[in-house]
């Protein structure tokens, strides 16, 4: 027998395991599951303030150039395309 095989035999084994005993469980698995949370919490770190507004320049400034660089796409395309309409409409 593969060890993919050993291995699934055992998670359907657990999978069908007693539904009593899961739910016996859960408020452990709860108490876990939020102590895991608040170790990995306190590992986050707030941006400064310097840093946020450095970013957000950057975010402000990125947007007004798409914003430019759609606005002459857009133009390029709608000139062409009312040139090609005027141009067929004619014939």
């Amino acid at each position: 027998m593969g060890v993919e095989t050993k291995k699934m035999a055992n998670s359907i084994a657990t999978a069908s395991g007693d539904f009593g005993d899961r739910i016996k469980s859960w408020p452990e698995r709860i108490k876990a599951f939020y102590s895991d949370v608040r170790t990995e919490m306190k590992k986050v770190t707030s941006p400064s303030r310097k840093e946020v507004q450095g970013t957000t320049t950057v975010v402000i400034i990125t947007v007004f150039l798409f914003a430019f660089y759609f606005w002459l796409v857009d133009l390029a395309i709608s000139n062409s395309l009312e040139r090609m309409l005027h141009y067929f409409s004619r014939r």
